[in-house]
């Protein structure tokens, strides 16, 4: 499932520097769009506004047909109201869970069944072929381990939006070039919309259907 992602006009600033000036993009169901450039450039910004963990100065966001930030209506709809996955560069695992909590956490203030749970994070563990890592804790677990429980808390958690900050930048060039191609399996098995910052030229040509 994946859909479209619509930003008007955005604007974000810290002081008087705009980290986001007046930007407009179209981001179309599924595709896999890399916001590419160096360090400071904006491209984190914009990512976390469309995840709402940042407020805009101005503009407009939608996912699908939902208007979840407006500045000049008074919307900002919270994080986890947007149907959002997110992967970040430092993993964002919570140290003292195992790695079933860390994936069911999300799942649970969804209500859902522990049968139900149980299944995802079965399911999600073999597609990053993490199988029998549920008992462990992240210190238990190399860098490269613990992105591919980021990854397959993402998958488990089922939305139609991939929000990926330069979660490679800390593994070796061997593992980037590997989680690269799990990165964009990911992609194209979930059906998600995808937007991905990088400031590596080779991992935006070789994972990206649009690049800005």
């Amino acid at each position: 499932m994946s859909t479209t992602i619509t930003i008007k006009n955005l604007t974000k600033r810290f002081g008087h520097v705009a980290a986001v000036d007046d930007v407009s993009l179209n981001i179309e169901p599924g595709s896999f769009l890399t916001l590419l450039g160096p360090s400071g450039c904006g491209k984190t910004t914009l990512l976390r506004c469309i995840a709402g963990l940042e407020e805009p100065d101005g503009g407009e966001i939608y996912i699908g047909d939902k208007l979840v930030f407006a500045y000049d209506k008074g919307i900002s709809m919270p994080p986890g109201k947007r149907e959002l996955g997110l992967v970040f560069q430092n993993y964002a695992l919570w140290p003292h869970m195992k790695v079933d909590k860390n994936i069911t956490f999300a799942l649970e203030i969804q209500k859902m069944s522990q049968e139900e749970m149980q299944k995802r994070v079965k399911e999600a563990l073999a597609e990053m072929q993490m199988e029998g890592y549920e008992d462990r804790y992240p210190r238990e677990m190399s860098g490269g381990q613990q992105q591919r429980i980021a990854l397959a808390r993402m998958l488990a958690y089922r939305p139609k939006v991939f929000l990926m900050d330069e979660p490679l930048s800390n593994l070796d060039a061997r593992l980037r070039m590997d989680m690269r191609a799990e990165i964009k399996h990911l992609h194209h098995v979930a059906g998600a919309t995808t937007v991905y910052v990088t400031h590596d030229q080779v991992e935006a040509l070789t994972m990206s259907t649009d690049i800005a």
